[in-house]
């Protein structure tokens, strides 16, 4: 099961996109690896979930977390061999622990903590919550949403994780993630 959840090492740049339900990681990661012309990791949680709800209409359970976890990490690792020089990542193992901790007081699975924080990104773009909530089949905290956000910003500062906030409509969060990135591209050129 260990190996499972371990990140393998790549040469390309990864790029995270964290933060709460319904902020626009989605759109913004679909942006960005269209704009390199790079992979996207899709976030398998919903993938996932979402066969649940239409199969056994059940929300989200302990047990369904490492199996969620690992379907990540797997595509992760499959899409990181095709990378040119980023890969973009729709979310990580790191999400997955704040809602397991958020949503089942406080409990995340040991091996999942142990890979998450153990797992490597160049950048996480912690996405606000300036944009509209839009109600699906799996999100469920409208009336929550700047608390979730702070438990997503307290993780990265906790674990002193490289981030940025996007803010803003759909073009200025690009314009600004793509200035970033082109920053930390070149600063990595620099040190080859």
């Amino acid at each position: 099961m260990e190996e499972k959840l371990t990140q393998r090492p790549a040469s390309c740049i990864r790029i995270v996109l964290f933060g709460p339900e319904s902020t626009g990681k989605t759109t913004l990661s679909e942006d960005l690896a269209r704009h390199y012309d790079e992979p996207l990791v899709k976030e398998y949680m919903r993938e996932y979930l979402q066969e649940v709800w239409d199969a056994e209409k059940r929300s989200c359970e302990p047990k369904d977390l490492i199996p969620i976890a690992q379907g990540q990490i797997q595509a992760e690792n499959r899409l990181s061999a095709t990378a040119k020089k980023l890969l973009i990542c729709d979310t990580n193992l790191l999400e997955l622990k704040v809602y397991s901790e958020a949503y089942y007081d406080g409990y995340c699975n040991p091996l999942l903590l142990k890979h998450a924080l153990n797992h490597y990104y160049d950048l996480y773009i912690l996405t606000y919550i300036d944009v509209p909530w839009t109600p699906d089949d799996l999100r469920d905290k409208p009336h929550d949403r700047e608390g979730m956000f702070h438990r997503f910003q307290d993780t990265l500062d906790r674990y002193q994780k490289p981030y940025f906030i996007s803010k803003g409509n759909r073009k200025e969060r690009l314009e600004y993630a793509v200035k970033k990135i082109d920053q930390l591209i070149k600063n990595r050129n620099r040190e080859f």
